[in-house]
């Protein structure tokens, strides 16, 4: 999944710009590191220290040169207008962090606000339209009817979040400044496949039907999630 995104994500700028880039939420870093191994300046914020730690760890793993692009700072998401300047950064990363926000609108609009002209933000939600997908796949028929009603589910944690509706962020977006550009589904055939499944030997080919199915119509309305791309304009070639 994190290559996907990388692809959807660069896409949108010229071939060989080196961008800055904020990771909100970044977890133990994996889609960070990916970014600033590929040239791009990197920084993580995270407020669980335990991902700050484990970040870090992986990060001691990387040559000098990367280690050197990636920045990590320990603290809230809601609050990177306490750390950086309006305007400093290409792209804003927000994944798999809105779902655990009961109101997203501050949020967003404050992440709007770190966006350059022409800059991306990148928003990796679950998708509101579709959380009666994973229940009726896996025969939980009343899961399912509840599902058609609600935005609430428990994640494979056991954790209470909420899911994300497309209208309902494309009308965010736009109000923040940085309107819809492109969006796409993630895990659209894989979402029943169980953390920890080993690599397949054809993962070149799910991949690609994955990227395929994520970009057309009507596979990508049913996608477990949503990857919605905000742009604050045009980025310059």
């Amino acid at each position: 999944m994190a290559r996907q995104l990388d692809e959807q994500i660069i896409g949108h700028f010229p071939v060989g710009k080196r961008l800055r880039v904020l990771d909100v939420g970044m977890g133990q870093g994996t889609q960070a590191l990916r970014l600033a191994r590929a040239g791009h300046q990197v920084t993580g914020v995270e407020r669980d220290p335990l991902m700050i730690e484990a970040a870090r760890r992986a990060l001691e793993d990387e040559p000098a040169g990367i280690r050197e692009r990636v920045r990590l700072v320990e603290g809230d998401g809601q609050e990177t207008g306490v750390h950086f300047l309006p305007g400093a950064f290409d792209i804003v990363l927000c994944h798999g962090v809105l779902m655990y926000v009961e109101d997203p609108d501050a949020l967003l609009a404050g992440l709007g606000r770190m966006l350059a002209p022409g800059g991306l933000l990148s928003l990796l939600v679950r998708n509101g339209d579709a959380l009666a997908m994973r229940p009726g796949l896996a025969g939980d028929w009343a899961g399912a009817v509840a599902a058609f009603d609600s935005v609430d589910y428990r994640n494979r944690l056991g954790v209470n979040a909420r899911a994300d509706r497309l209208d309902a962020l494309t009308e965010s977006l736009a109000g923040i400044g940085a309107p819809l550009r492109a969006w796409y589904g993630v895990r659209v055939f894989t979402d029943l496949a169980p953390d920890g499944t080993t690599v397949p030997p054809d993962l070149e080919d799910l991949l690609a039907a994955e990227e395929r199915a994520g970009r057309t119509d009507p596979y990508r309305q049913v996608a477990a999630l949503l990857h919605l791309c905000g742009s604050r304009g045009l980025p310059a070639a």
